[in-house]
């Protein structure tokens, strides 16, 4: 056997609120790494245990913990659920040998649940469904497969049926055995006969498992026919490879609260999950050039490759980068290369992450998930590898951020120190963005969602002691033109020596096509060659402060007719102010108007939402644009103005009861409305003479 056939990389996804940490703590407490079951609801989860987690009660963050189960490592990832935070979800997965999705027993298949299945389906990552909080009243489990079967395709399938699911909950069968449990408190399970009502559907839902199976391989198809069946071996075999290869997603339940049925689960996941084995080969790209596609064999004499999927700091360590050993093995002291930064790093301790906790090693190896402190410069998603390999791993695509807001420092001392507070809150949080915006004149933080943000911003004050204010951020309206009109630009002034003159006509019309077009259309010599690039830059550079309100002015054809020169008092910058001046007269009378930015906007909404979500985007001034029924779900497409996207995660947060999500892309820039448009040229006046 190698070294690492007996680790279990198991990561953690779903809906927020569905119960993952909960199962993760049952799973813990099972297998006796923890000597009680510990609640996220009380504060005392070992995987939830960063204060802003601890008082939100849920997940932000991936961490990790483990526990020894029939001589099997099993490695846990908890990723979160909240909308705010799926980028984590992508890390955690790169990393997994196998994803455990788990969804709630009377939710169903949810929107975070479809979201994240298509994460592990980017990563080609086998997936293993978990129908929890079966103790539940009015939880479900035919129907969950029905949505699942619909959602996902016919590799779904049982392989536990819950035995009178709701508050009198407490056995289930197992159809790959033909056995039924008592579940206990503590995990564990006791055999009892199969039910006389669910003999029949054990059997059906067996057989369409043993046919799933041998689909996969000509030679368990050719037994199958010959004996039309197959012995367990066989059968357990494939089912494992299945698995694998992505064929089958088994759908396994219980209820994490109760921790009913978790010895069950740890059982599955040692028998049939895959080990770090799985791929033959880690492929990436070659770190001095990202064009050239590269592999490297996985063995356990091989090469250390390692890929860090979170950093974290902490009070008193600084920064702890969590690493899963990919390939070959590492030890104290061993030198690598961050191929990702080019820069050579040492592991001066290895650890093994139990939440907070850490368990001191000497060396790791293929699978192992550890943990090393003081590196000199490790990020989210960096590629470690010894300098023999030339290796990067594929950049993880973050979500796009949605939510803006604007943050000024209180004090110059914050100003001094914010931009190195939110570097490295960002080398262990990629998907938040932070710049200063020149044409709005403001700090722009740009995440995931309100909450998101708010987490930045608390973890900015509590480990670097910055605060900011919050402000609303500004529209960057844009100012056009709609009828054709013309002006002269003279500029002449006269100091006692060398005067200075310019002078041009200037005709400006809408452009649909471009943002800014300049023709030259002197003729005679009225205006010397040299000096019309001028003209244009006067334009141009007028343009940039707007005509009505002080936006940037685009859709613009000017064209320059006509003009006079002198032979002594010309110059570049005559004509250059020259072209300013005809350019702001001629938009005066050209029809100016505000433009604002239009947004795409997808909403993703269980059905008995829609009509509430309509309505919301219909009162900020959206268009429908359409809508699909997507397996439970509602699609619906829109075409909103960016500043009445404002506050738009909380609010369909909150009329959705958080199972709400939502995307938005630029779109194009449309006319103001006018009674808005004063407004904001009002505003815009009011802030020039302030």
């Amino acid at each position: 056997m190698k070294v690492s056939d007996t680790i279990r990389n198991i990561v953690l996804i779903g809906h927020g609120g569905c119960g993952k940490t909960t199962l993760a703590e049952a799973m813990l407490y099972t297998s006796k790494v923890t000597s009680r079951l510990n609640r996220v609801d009380q504060g005392n989860s070992i995987l939830d245990y960063d204060q802003e987690e601890i008082e939100r009660k849920m997940t932000i963050g991936i961490s990790a913990a483990y526990m020894n189960w029939q001589k099997h490592k099993i490695n846990l990832i908890d990723t979160p659920g909240f909308v705010d935070f799926l980028s984590e979800v992508k890390f955690g997965l790169r990393v997994a040998d196998a994803a455990l999705v788990v969804i709630q027993g009377v939710s169903g298949v949810e929107v975070v649940t479809e979201k994240v299945w298509e994460f592990a389906e980017e990563e080609k990552i086998p997936r293993i469904i978990y129908v929890t909080r079966e103790k539940r009243e009015h939880a479900k489990f035919d129907q969950i497969i029905t949505e699942a079967v619909n959602e996902w395709g016919n590799g779904v399938l049982p392989v536990h049926i819950p035995v009178d699911p709701g508050e009198g909950f407490s056995k289930i069968v197992d159809v790959l055995k033909r056995k039924a449990y008592e579940c206990n408190e503590d995990g564990t399970v006791k055999e009892i006969p199969v039910p006389e009502n669910l003999k029949e559907k054990v059997e059906s839902s067996r057989k369409a498992l043993l046919e799933k199976v041998a689909e996969g391989s000509e030679e368990l198809m050719n037994k199958y026919f010959e004996e039309e069946n197959l012995s367990d071996e066989d059968f357990f075999k494939g089912l494992k490879e299945s698995i694998s290869r992505q064929e089958i997603f088994p759908v396994l339940c219980g209820d994490g609260y109760s921790n009913f049925g978790t010895s069950l689960l740890l059982d599955f996941l040692v028998e049939f999950a895959p080990s770090p084995y799985r791929l033959p080969e880690i492929k990436g790209f070659s770190a001095s050039s990202s064009e050239n596609e590269v592999s490297v064999a996985v063995t356990d004499d091989g090469a250390f490759v390692g890929y860090v999927f979170k950093t974290i700091s902490e009070k008193n360590i600084g920064k702890l980068a969590l690493i899963k050993v990919l390939n070959g093995s590492i030890r104290i002291g061993q030198d690598f290369i961050n191929k990702t930064k080019s820069n050579s790093e040492r592991i001066g301790n290895i650890t093994f992450p139990q939440g907070k906790d850490r368990k001191d090693t000497e060396t790791a190896n293929i699978g192992d998930i550890i943990t090393v402190a003081k590196l000199k410069d490790v990020s989210t998603g960096d590629t470690l590898a010894d300098k023999s390999v030339d290796i990067n791993l594929p950049e993880i695509r973050i979500l796009k951020p949605l939510v803006q807001i604007a943050i000024k420092p209180r004090s110059k001392e914050d100003e001094d120190k914010i931009t190195e507070g939110i570097r490295r809150l960002q080398d262990e949080d990629p998907s938040f963005s932070f710049h200063l915006d020149v044409e709005v004149k403001q700090t722009l933080l740009t995440g995931i969602g309100d909450v998101h943000l708010d987490v930045i911003l608390k973890r900015l004050k509590s480990r670097y002691g910055i605060e900011v204010d919050k402000e609303t951020p500004k529209i960057a309206y844009r100012e056009t033109i709609t009828k054709v009109a013309s002006a002269q630009g003279r500029h002449k002034k006269q100091t006692g020596g060398r005067g200075q003159f310019g002078d041009c006509w200037v005709e400006l019309s809408p452009s649909k096509e471009k943002e800014y077009e300049f023709e030259d259309a002197i003729v005679g010599g009225v205006i010397p060659n040299q000096y019309i690039p001028a003209v244009d830059k006067g334009i141009k550079e007028r343009m940039e402060m707007g005509i009505i309100a002080g936006y940037k002015v685009v859709g613009v054809h000017a064209k320059c007719f006509d003009g006079s020169y002198h032979p002594v008092d010309s110059s570049e910058l005559a004509f250059k102010l020259a072209g300013s001046l005809a350019f702001k007269a001629a938009a005066d009378k050209a029809g100016p108007i505000l433009l604002e930015p239009i947004y795409n906007v997808e909403v993703k909404v269980p059905s008995e939402y829609m009509g509430d979500v309509m309505g919301d985007l219909n009162s900020r001034r959206g268009r429908i644009s359409g809508m699909e029924d997507k397996g439970g779900l509602q699609i619906i497409r829109a075409n909103v103005p960016l500043a009445e996207m404002q506050g738009y995660s909380s609010t369909l947060r909150s009329i959705t009861q958080g199972r709400g999500m939502f995307t938005m892309d630029f779109n194009t820039y449309e006319p103001v409305p006018h009674e808005i448009s004063e407004k904001i040229i009002a505003a815009a006046n009011e802030e020039k003479k302030g």
